[in-house]
């Protein structure tokens, strides 16, 4: 297939990137480049990319209409993987309009390029931030999420709200992806095992919110994108089933369809430390500190209806993941300053 994958410099675009080029698809990716973090990581993530004969990257900006209309005009995607966003949940109260721009103008854009080109799938990322202030555990695509606690995370409960919309106006087939807490290697230096491993091997302290107290469904990148690509052939059609008197937020009677992609098992933020020193062999040096505004105490994804569709569920465990990226960061860091 011809696929168009935006974010195609972050971690999961240069992930899934890999693993379509690998499987024989020609790819076309574009990323802006941004210097949100480290885009010396991003560039090194495209060089591994660049020398596939299957794939084309250009540099721009999913905001930019015009340039996201000649994509569309010039190209015939069979599939359109929207992985671009600006990313973050604390960057988000000091950059709001950032994420108004990629997150919601961004994927406007995407959104009237599969409608008017007619693109057979439109995948998209979510994020586990959707669930907001929800406590009811394990989260459920089948749960409301009307109560974001984050500029982030309300814009991407706007994407799917946005992707359905165009799924019942204009027949568009449209899947979301609720992503929990993706780590792995050429990972982000913005999410807590880099910030862990970054300092703990500097002799300083980490941040360690809400004194600890808190759970996350880390999710092993290898797991996400085995899912995207289980999903990317799984085109959706209306539920039968859907009842606009109790209307299920996870399906629809237009072909919407939302997934959580999750590892289906919490864990605290205390043994996460913990198997990062074991793994390191260093223990480290805790700065314990009060929750931060847009955190959640606790996430844990249910992920039934992807392994029902699909067959697919997340298997990959902590240790494994974190020894899987120490091994990653030590050998990309060895000879930088």
């Amino acid at each position: 297939m011809k696929i168009f994958v935006t974010g195609s410099a972050g971690f999961i675009g240069f992930h899934l990137c890999k693993r379509l080029l690998d499987d024989g698809h020609d790819v076309l990716g574009v990323d802006n480049l941004n210097a949100y973090y480290d885009v010396n990581l991003k560039k090194a993530r495209l060089s591994i990319l660049t020398p596939y004969n299957n794939f084309k990257f250009k540099r721009l900006n999913i905001a930019d209409r015009e340039s996201m209309t000649s994509i569309f005009a010039e190209n015939q995607f069979d599939r359109v993987v929207n992985l671009a966003a600006q990313a973050g949940v604390r960057y988000s109260l000091e950059n709001p309009y950032a994420y108004i721009d990629a997150n919601v103008s961004g994927f406007m854009n995407i959104l009237e390029g599969c409608r008017h080109f007619k693109i057979p799938h439109l995948i998209y990322a979510s994020s586990s931030s959707v669930y907001g202030l929800n406590t009811s555990m394990p989260f459920s695509v089948h749960h409301n999420v009307d109560h974001p606690v984050s500029l982030y995370a309300a814009t991407k409960k706007s994407n799917e709200l946005m992707a359905h919309t165009y799924s019942y106006l204009y027949g568009l087939p449209v899947t979301g992806l609720r992503f929990f807490t993706v780590y792995g290697p050429w990972g982000r230096p913005d999410m807590a095992l880099f910030l862990f491993t970054r300092a703990i091997l500097a002799d300083e302290a980490i941040k360690v919110f809400n004194h600890g107290n808190l759970q996350r469904d880390f999710t092993y990148i290898d797991d996400i994108i085995e899912g995207v690509v289980n999903v990317m052939d799984l085109i959706p059609s209306g539920n039968p089933q859907w009842n606009s008197d109790k209307p299920d937020p996870g399906t629809s009677k237009v072909a919407y369809r939302l997934y959580n992609i999750g590892n289906n098992q919490p864990v605290a933020l205390m043994e996460f430390i913990e198997t990062i020193e074991n793994v390191l062999g260093k223990k480290a040096k805790k700065e314990f500190l009060p929750m931060q505004p847009g955190d959640v105490p606790a996430t844990f994804a249910d992920v039934q209806d992807l392994e029902s569709d699909v067959g697919f569920k997340p298997r990959t465990p902590i240790k494994k993941g974190i020894q899987k990226f120490m091994d990653w960061y030590l050998d990309y860091y060895k000879d930088l300053p």
